[in-house]
C-alpha cells in the first residue's frame, strides 16, 4: 500500500568538510487523493526531498541545503528555511533534542525531521575517524550506545579491552 525509500550518502569533500546527504522517496502502487489538493498517480512521489549537511571534523553543521522535488501541500517548502536554525550545532549527543529545538512542531517539517534523525548516524558511519580512541583517553563515543558495544559485553572486551566493565567518572 505504501513505500518509503530512505538512502543516505556520506562523503568526504576535498576542503576537508563532510557532506552527509539524505533523501526520502514515498510513493503509492495506486492512485491517491487529497482532498481539496490533487491527485496523484499510481507510484508518482508524494514526498520526495533530500538533505545536505555539511560537517567538519568536529561534526559541527557548517552549512545545510534542502529541495523538495515532491511535497503533498502547498506550504510544505516553507519548512525549508527554519532548516538553517541547525548550522552551528553538533550532530553529537543530543541531536534529536536539537532537531526537535529549533524545528519541533509546526516550526519544521516531519518528514525533514525524519531524514535528520538518522543522518548522524550516517555522518558517524562515514568517518573512520569516528570509531578511534579520543586522544584524552575516554571510550570512543559510540561504547556503551547499543548492545553490541556494551562496555560488559563481548566485543568491547575484544576490540576495546582497555574499556570493558568500564564505568563513566562519578559526576560531583
Amino acid at each position: 500500500m505504501h513505500t518509503r525509500r530512505v538512502e543516505y550518502r556520506g562523503f568526504h569533500r576535498e576542503d576537508g568538510l563532510w557532506d552527509i546527504e539524505g533523501e526520502m522517496l514515498d510513493t503509492k502502487p495506486h492512485g491517491m487523493l487529497i482532498e481539496g489538493e490533487r491527485e496523484w498517480a499510481p507510484n508518482e512521489p508524494i514526498h520526495h526531498m533530500h538533505i545536505r549537511v555539511t560537517l567538519n571534523d568536529a561534526f559541527i553543521v557548517q552549512a545545510i541545503e534542502v529541495a523538495m522535488d515532491a511535497f503533498p501541500h502547498n506550504p510544505c517548502p516553507q519548512a525549508q528555511a527554519p532548516m538553517q536554525r541547525l548550522v552551528g550545532e553538533s550532530l553529537g549527543r543530543g541531536w534529536r533534542k536539537t532537531i526537535e529545538r529549533h524545528l519541533g512542531g509546526v516550526e519544521g517539517c516531519t518528514h525533514l525531521r525524519e531524514l535528520l534523525f538518522n543522518l548522524a548516524t550516517a555522518a558517524f558511519q562515514t568517518r573512520s575517524a569516528s570509531f578511534a580512541m579520543p586522544p584524552d583517553g575516554r571510550p570512543p563515543m559510540h561504547l556503551g550506545q547499543c548492545l553490541a558495544w556494551d562496555f560488559n559485553g563481548p566485543v568491547v572486551e575484544k576490540v576495546y579491552p582497555m574499556f570493558f566493565r568500564w564505568q563513566p567518572p562519578a559526576k560531583t
